[in-house]
């Protein structure tokens, strides 16, 4: 058994080892980008801890501060293995 180096998600489109079969690694990487996407939710509808609301009122802070940017930010960032899936289900490459 050999282990491949070969990029985050390559094995979504169908590595060498198991043709169209995603193993733990790619479950992982796909749970990532909707894992952050449902916290950055989850903090926008529960709210944070009141010293978060405190240090927000503060006068100079940026909108990207914050858990909520950070969160979507992470879940953008997670996004690739996502497009790489969609990309590999649209241009005709079946899975058997």
């Amino acid at each position: 058994m050999s282990l491949s180096c070969g990029p985050i998600g390559a094995r979504i489109e169908g590595g060498p080892h198991q043709p169209g079969r995603l193993g733990a690694a790619d479950w992982l990487s796909l749970a990532a980008a909707p894992t952050f996407a449902v916290t950055a939710l989850l903090t926008a509808v529960l709210g944070g801890d009141p010293l978060e609301m405190l240090c927000s009122a503060a006068e100079h802070t940026s909108p990207l501060s914050g858990m909520i940017p950070m969160y979507l930010l992470m879940s953008a960032f997670h996004s690739p293995p996502w497009l790489k899936l969609i990309s590999s289900r649209g241009n005709g490459t079946r899975r058997a």
